[in-house]
């Protein structure tokens, strides 16, 4: 029978894992429980940190967090937002799309590295990460940056740890740098462009001195899904500018001219851009409440639109486009096709496709993480056993944070 461990401290998770590591068992890192997809292998017991929860300091002056790895997402916002504050990673909520429940916590963010639009220009959410603490395999307390594990000198623990998710070490807690939140946000539209043009148009964007903080393209097949239907008809190509509202007026004046030869141009307000990015970040029009497959792809921006293309010559698909053109969210229609999927990712150059989500016997039989070079995966496995020798977190699977 499994059983849930819920420390309430440092201390009582060092001595569950310590017991574990004598009697040979394997545990289930969790955080939240937002992206349990299936149940982990009979008789593997929970280690969850929902217990340990709360914030340990906040400097606004200086822009950094200390907070409990347990602590729900939504405290940290609260908290962040009465000094208009915010992570600049954007952290996406997975729950709609998954279907899945459970509360996120900071620490899920981080185990996960789960990073929203502004990823491209802000960098993902490891790259907020400041400093950990955490256990180790043998039980050992660890704070990353003041104690160094023995025969990992040189590694960067933090960033190490950061989408690791829990199958190294199980986080206590985490400190983070924060941003400032703009005044204002505004969106500029271009509408009607196919894939490449579109692509096109973005990198254009990118290449001007206008701060575009958001850059995803929505072909017409999801176009009415966001935003209550409310873009234009056709493609849209969405392009965030965010600052102080002079700033942005003036930018997107500019941005606007750029961009006039390539199709229709229009904008939307701080309050429908607000919406617009939420519903991109979160995947919304997948969240219809199926177990299509869903991939995460990450690719090179000038690649997306032909992996889509490729694709959709062989397979049923549906995609949208962000950072750029460099994610690619793929909704399968039948089957995850993924030696497709990533025999085409392989052609263009390379990249990262993740499963997100399929029916259950279809997730327990695909590789959900793509499959790492072999250099890569003999490093990893020397780092697995610095940090868990016994194996104690190998079971973690890839849908849990």
């Amino acid at each position: 029978m499994t059983m849930i461990h819920d420390p309430l401290s440092e201390e009582a998770a060092s001595r569950i894992i310590r017991a574990a590591s004598a009697s040979s068992a394997t545990l289930e890192i969790r955080g939240g429980g937002t992206r349990t997809l299936l149940p982990g292998p009979a008789g593997r017991d929970v280690l969850s940190s929902a217990g340990l929860s709360g914030i340990v300091a906040y400097n606004p002056a200086e822009m950094t967090m200390t907070a409990k790895s347990g602590t729900p997402l939504d405290e940290v916002a609260a908290a962040l937002a009465e000094r208009r504050q915010m992570l600049s990673f954007e952290p996406l909520d997975l729950r709609p799309v998954l279907g899945t429940g459970g509360i996120p916590t900071i620490g899920g963010v981080f185990a996960t590295n789960a990073s929203g639009p502004r990823r491209f220009v802000a960098g993902a959410a490891r790259d907020s990460l400041l400093g950990v603490r955490f256990v180790n395999g043998t039980g050992e307390v660890v704070k990353a940056g003041g104690r160094v594990m023995k025969n990992v000198t040189g590694l960067d623990l933090t960033k190490l740890l950061a989408g690791s998710r829990g199958t190294l070490a199980f986080l206590t807690e985490v400190t983070f740098r924060l941003l400032p939140v703009p005044e204002t946000a505004a969106t500029i539209v271009v509408s009607g462009l196919n894939d490449a043009e579109a692509a096109a148009a973005m990198a254009t964007a990118m290449s001007m001195s206008v701060e575009v903080s958001g850059a995803a393209h929505l072909p017409e097949s999801v176009c009415g899904r966001f935003v209550g239907g409310r873009l234009p008809d056709g493609a849209a190509t969405v392009l965030r500018l965010e600052g102080l509202a002079a700033s942005v007026a003036v930018r997107a004046e500019k941005l606007q001219a750029a961009l006039a030869s390539f199709g229709a141009i229009s904008s939307l307000s701080a309050e429908e851009t607000a919406l617009l990015w939420r519903e991109i970040r979160d995947v919304h029009p997948y969240a219809d409440g199926t177990a299509r497959p869903l991939w995460r792809v990450s690719v090179a921006p000038t690649a997306g639109h032909q992996l889509v293309a490729a694709l959709r010559l062989e397979t049923g698909v549906d995609a949208y486009f962000d950072w750029q053109g460099g994610l690619v969210w793929l909704r399968m229609e039948a089957d995850p096709e993924a030696e497709l999927v990533r025999r085409y990712i392989k052609a263009l150059g390379g990249g990262h496709a993740t499963l997100m989500r399929a029916a259950p016997t279809v997730l327990a039989a695909t590789s959900v993480l793509q499959p790492q070079a072999e250099a890569i995966e003999l490093l990893s496995a020397r780092i697995k056993e610095k940090f868990d020798p016994a194996g104690i977190f190998s079971g973690a699977s890839a849908g849990e944070a």
